[in-house]
């Protein structure tokens, strides 16, 4: 996308619920990774219709406190390059227990993304503020995180998972805020023990 593409949460919102009505789903159970936990948790509270379920992975809170890390990331992705940010940014994403042959497969692939894209989601999607989103979540949703998370400790993502009724959140050992890649196997029998205990849910 270009660099002054107007991101918004609802732009992305409205790609997924268009992709539903094309593949004729109307409801299913939401997974988020990252990101896409904030997308997914505004997704759930704005279209509570849709939602069977909703599970969150390794995300950050609901606001982010750290608007100097954005206009410094930005900045980097425009200045140095998508694979210089990566490679910066890779220890706490992928945590130290991480093989060095996987992380520099994640580094490439990360790298291949268009530095103008990267840029502006960054300075939109990547901060949104969905904290009045996160009390209006009425489906049941399951979070996973990790002990050493750098993008939120344990007691400040059970502050907002509390909020919503009918939640429950998994702490895995390590260090590693993108718990959907270096957990997956963990991440996959929590998220299917979750969706059996709440596979009929209206």
């Amino acid at each position: 996308m270009p660099r002054n593409f107007p991101w918004t949460l609802d732009i992305v919102i409205d790609d997924y619920l268009a992709l539903m009505d094309a593949l004729g789903i109307e409801r299913f159970h939401l997974v988020g990774a990252k990101i896409g936990g904030v997308i997914g948790r505004a997704f759930a509270a704005r279209h509570p219709d849709r939602v069977r379920t909703l599970t969150v992975a390794g995300s950050p809170p609901p606001v982010r406190a750290d608007t100097a890390t954005q206009a410094a990331r930005v900045r980097e992705v425009e200045e140095q390059g998508i694979e210089v940010w990566a490679r910066r940014s890779m220890a706490g994403r992928l945590g130290k227990t991480f093989p060095q042959e996987g992380v520099e497969w994640w580094i490439k692939y990360m790298a291949r993304t268009s530095a103008p894209s990267e840029a502006g989601f960054a300075e939109t999607i990547n901060f949104s503020d969905i904290s009045a989103d996160v009390a209006k979540i009425k489906c049941p949703m399951l979070v996973l995180t990790t002990e050493g998370s750098s993008l939120a400790s344990v007691a400040e993502t059970r502050a907002w998972q509390e909020k919503v009724p009918h939640s429950e959140l998994v702490v895995l050992a390590g260090n590693s805020f993108h718990v959907a890649a270096s957990d997956p196997e963990r991440c996959a029998e929590a998220l299917l023990d979750f969706l059996a205990r709440h596979a009929t849910s209206k």
